[in-house]
């Protein structure tokens, strides 16, 4: 019995020490099985592939869409691509790296299609579609043109024709043109295209269809759609973090990531012409507020909106001096209508504040400018409230008074009892202290000549005698 039980815990242990054996045995034999093999072994039919779309300018809202649904991509486990179709003009710079920098830390391989028909991928579009692992294009698009556009000139030789004048490139415009060729180089090295037209694309505003750019190396193949894309790349092999994959996707469906409603509303507020009535309504609201302290819907409603038109500007490319001006109009529009000063501060408020609108956002882009005609519509509001409000204090300069100590003197009051001396009259009501040099009768009405702290001091040379016994209409001047 003991020889058996012996005998069955060698078994055992020879089981137990032979599995890892067999199980590196098994991988030294297989040489060629990576993680990415590892990758394909999930099953897949459950394999989703998220589609986001890149449709207009490329700005904040654009970025954070793009950057927070490949980083959830990147934590499910049965996704095997990320298709990203686009159709761009360009964007902003800021935007453009963050999809990048994304882009390039993925894990799951990015693939970026040109796509529907007819569309492009221009300036910062060029550099997106450089920087995602596999590029594609539907028919009959371009891509390009990636010169940095606040640049005045892109760099070119000179000219000897005298005809042609071209402005020299600065040292500024010289630092983004080589900053933006680097860049693209780099992105191209990365995934083995072509980087020299890639700086053509951005030294020269070098184009290229979706033809050209096949031929070129530009891009790796040319897909009618995206359903078509995934067809075609079932099978290849993509480098992904310097390592290998074969895609499968064979069985993969394509789920299509809209923009979440944080995404609509980022894109809303970023919306310059938003971002700038945010911020007009934000301040004109605090000032109604302290015009009229209290807790009042105008300081809600402007704390609410200059809070979140705020949020908006530093999203956005703020130029520093433009906002400057827009502050410093909006503060002698204030002054004006606080301490007139018939027109000056008014006159400065307006252009100081029309000059800081148009160039409150730094960039080319029109989509990223403040509309034209809401600048306008804005000028003339606040120019017109403060004609209003200068017309206003220039009428009431010629009102009568009706508070303070103002307003009683040279008013009429009525005699108490005869007096001279000291004596009582009444004024609105209310009975006063007051003194005469000359004697005062009952209900005459004596104009009031200056005020000794509380005690009227009457002038008794333009009083008004009322005989309100006889009740007549018969009033005697003295």
């Amino acid at each position: 019995m003991c020889k058996l039980i012996r005998g069955l815990w060698l078994l055992f242990s020879a089981i137990i020490m032979a599995y890892p054996v067999t199980s590196a045995a098994t991988s030294l034999s297989s040489p060629t099985t990576t993680t990415s093999e590892q990758h394909n072994a999930i099953n897949t039919e459950t394999l989703s592939v998220p589609l986001l779309t890149i449709k207009g300018a490329i700005g904040p809202a654009v970025s954070d869409y793009l950057v927070r649904e490949i980083n959830s991509a990147n934590e499910q486990p049965n996704t095997p691509l990320i298709i990203i179709t686009l159709d761009t003009p360009g964007g902003l710079s800021a935007s453009l790296r963050d999809i990048n920098k994304s882009i390039l830390n993925s894990r799951i391989p990015i693939a970026c299609l040109v796509y529907p028909q007819g569309a492009r991928a221009a300036s910062a579009g060029t550099y997106i579609l450089y920087a995602c692992h596999i590029a594609a294009m539907a028919p009959a698009t371009t891509l390009g043109a990636a010169t940095p556009v606040n640049m005045t000139s892109p760099l070119a030789p000179a000219s000897n024709d005298d005809n042609t004048q071209q402005s020299k490139p600065s040292a500024m415009d010289n630092k983004v043109l080589n900053d933006a060729i680097a860049y693209i180089r780099s992105l191209a090295q990365l995934r083995a295209r072509n980087a020299d037209w890639a700086e053509k694309a951005v030294s020269a505003a070098a184009t290229l269809t979706a033809t050209e750019a096949l031929k070129e190396n530009v891009i790796t193949l040319i897909a009618a759609s995206p359903p078509a894309l995934l067809k075609q790349l079932n099978g290849q092999q993509v480098s992904v973090q310097r390592s290998n994959i074969t895609l499968v996707l064979h069985n993969a469906r394509i789920i299509n990531k809209t923009p979440d409603w944080r995404s609509r509303f980022i894109a809303t507020i970023t919306n310059p012409n938003i971002a700038y009535i945010l911020m007009l309504v934000g301040i004109y609201g605090l000032l109604l507020e302290f015009y009229s302290p209290g807790i009042s819907i105008a300081g809600i409603v402007g704390g609410i909106a200059l809070l979140i038109g705020l949020y908006a500007l530093q999203l956005l490319p703020l130029n520093f001096a433009g906002a400057a001006l827009l502050l410093l109009g909006i503060v002698l529009l204030t002054m004006e209508a606080m301490l007139p000063s018939f027109g000056v501060f008014g006159i400065g408020g307006i252009t100081a504040f029309t000059v800081g609108s148009i160039f409150l956002f730094d960039t080319q882009f029109a989509q990223f400018k403040v509309s034209l005609p809401i600048i306008a519509s804005f000028t003339l509001v606040t120019g017109g409230f403060i004609v209003f409000a200068l017309g206003f204090i220039y009428r009431a300069r010629k009102n009568k008074i009706v508070s303070g100590q103002e307003q009683i003197i040279n008013a009429w009051v009525t005699v108490e009892n005869d007096f001279i001396g000291n004596g009582y009259v009444y004024f609105n009501g209310e009975r006063w202290a007051a003194s005469s040099a000359a004697l005062l009768k009952k209900h005459q009405q004596v104009q009031v000549q200056a005020l000794d702290g509380l005690t009227l001091v009457l002038a008794p040379a333009t009083a008004i005698f009322i005989n309100t016994e006889e009740q007549n209409n018969d009033t005697t001047i003295y």
